[in-house]
């Protein structure tokens, strides 16, 4: 490759940026050589002469993927020069959700519909992984709750409570999904909450969510999420769901 700012046509007849190709021979190192978190990319002067692009190019590009959570630049020289390589999926998605929400691209209703979904399958598979230090955070989150003093201090533990039952799934992409989730309408929670006026249903569907997991019944565990999200938006959650489980059932309850 030339030291040109744009690369080849694309399929689709444009010419890309040169910091785009710049990402996607980043990325091709990155699974070539076998790179991971914690591993340090070459400077911005060698990765331009190693590409063969500029390095206002390189420094773009080094900036998008920094936005993207990937590496976090360094700044010195020697064998402090250039970026590390790190991982903060939930960090990203939580930025991109909050924008598409914010920006009304992305509905309430679906993003309750994508939770519920996701917290079954979790609840089903958690039933089946439960183990000591896990449960012991859940119970301690219901502590939590259950003394907290504000509706805010409120949803902070209840976020606690499941996301460790997505942690529990056993999949850290999922993990991350529902970290983003929660945190990107935290502000609904707090309204939900505000809106039933008491917390003693949602505590008692906590408690009923804890002990189907404990005992490791992930029928009944899957079937009080359904209840729980439902009493929590009762306007958004889809009526078919209510009641036990979306599509993919038999899946969350497959043995781990």
């Amino acid at each position: 490759m030339g030291s040109q700012d744009t690369a080849p046509a694309g399929r689709d007849g444009r010419r890309a940026r040169a910091f785009e190709d710049v990402l996607a021979q980043i990325e091709r190192r990155i699974a070539e050589d076998g790179l991971t978190v914690g591993d340090r990319l070459p400077g911005e002067r060698h990765l331009a002469e190693q590409l063969g692009v500029s390095r206002a190019s390189v420094r773009e590009a080094l900036r998008v993927l920094e936005a993207l959570g990937v590496v976090s630049s360094q700044v010195g020289r020697g064998p402090d020069a250039g970026a590390v390589l790190t991982a903060r999926p939930a960090t990203t998605l939580t930025d991109l959700l909050r924008l598409h929400l914010g920006l009304s691209s992305l509905s309430p209703r679906e993003v309750v519909e994508t939770r519920m979904m996701i917290e079954q399958w979790s609840a089903g598979r958690a039933a089946g992984r439960a183990a000591p230090e896990p449960l012991a955070r859940m119970r301690a989150a219901l502590d939590g709750m259950a003394r907290a003093a504000t509706v805010e201090e409120f949803v902070r533990h209840d976020a606690s409570f499941h996301l460790t039952i997505a942690e529990l799934s056993g999949n850290r992409l999922l993990a991350a999904t529902m970290r983003a989730v929660r945190a990107a309408v935290e502000e609904h929670a707090v309204r939900a909450v505000r809106r039933l006026g008491t917390t003693e249903g949602l505590m008692a569907d906590h408690h009923r969510i804890y002990e189907a997991i404990a005992t490791g019944d992930g029928t009944a565990a899957i079937a009080a999420i359904a209840a729980h999200l439902a009493r929590a938006y009762p306007d958004t959650v889809p009526h078919d769901a209510r009641g036990g489980a979306l599509p993919g059932r038999e899946a969350a309850e497959e043995p781990a």
